[in-house]
């Protein structure tokens, strides 16, 4: 009994930090997250997202790529990387068309009280608006996908929406070096229509992390989308 409790336990970590996962709390209440967009356009759409940022060194070499491409993506921005220095950055993104969102650099979010988290975002919002000059989208994407009851009541009372990503298309590789060529490759063979994709401008840690990797891996994979049919917009912020 024991080995089998301790199994479902090591299993339910290493899935939710692969999420998504059809958790109950998901089923119970599908108006509260985003892991895959229903399509509501013309062509196919493939969604483009990054975490962790902002980062002063990578951030405005993903923007260049996605600029000239004329693409656009979601940022899903850590608060305390909202700086002086990045703050211009932020504010960029937003005038060449993306979106910002609140993201997260800890796990132990999930038990907060709903309260405690809910002014935790809402002061996030505000610095992260402040920056960008316009609020940033009604989203949370919590660190690794780990989330609760207590966080999805936080959201509630903000009329925020968690935000996930779609199954496979992330880019971490299972405890191996990441390759842009190869991760452009595995990403736009598995894409789909409404599909979710999650990349790393930055670290949870270390806001100035080498992500010469992701910069790489957009340069390839935007034109490899397209060349299978799909746009690339931005989620839904409402």
């Amino acid at each position: 009994m024991f080995l089998l409790v301790a199994a479902i336990g090591i299993g339910t970590v290493v899935l939710a930090h692969v999420a998504p996962f059809p958790f109950l709390i998901e089923a119970l209440r599908p108006e509260r997250s985003l892991w895959h967009v229903p399509q509501n356009t013309a062509a196919p759409t493939v969604y483009l997202t990054y975490d962790d940022g902002p980062n002063p060194e990578a951030t405005p070499m993903l923007l260049d790529v996605l600029q000239r491409a004329r693409a656009r993506a979601t940022f899903f921005l850590i608060d305390a990387h909202v700086t002086e220095e990045t703050a211009p950055i932020v504010r960029r993104a937003v005038e060449e068309g993306h979106a910002v969102a609140l993201h997260s650099n800890e796990r132990w979010l999930l038990v907060h009280t709903p309260d405690d988290l809910a002014d935790t975002l809402r002061r996030a919002a505000t610095r992260i608006g402040r920056a960008a000059g316009a609020p940033p989208c009604a989203l949370f994407r919590p660190h690794a996908g780990w989330r609760s009851a207590a966080m999805y009541a936080a959201l509630e009372r903000l009329n925020f929406r968690l935000a996930g990503w779609s199954w496979g298309l992330w880019d971490w590789n299972w405890w191996r070096a990441r390759d842009g060529a190869s991760l452009a490759d595995r990403l736009s063979r598995r894409a789909s229509d409404g599909d979710i994709i999650v990349m790393h401008d930055g670290h949870h840690l270390d806001p100035r992390a080498d992500r010469r990797y992701a910069v790489e891996a957009t340069s390839r994979l935007i034109p490899a989308l397209r060349s299978r049919g799909f746009e690339l917009g931005v989620l839904p912020c409402g």
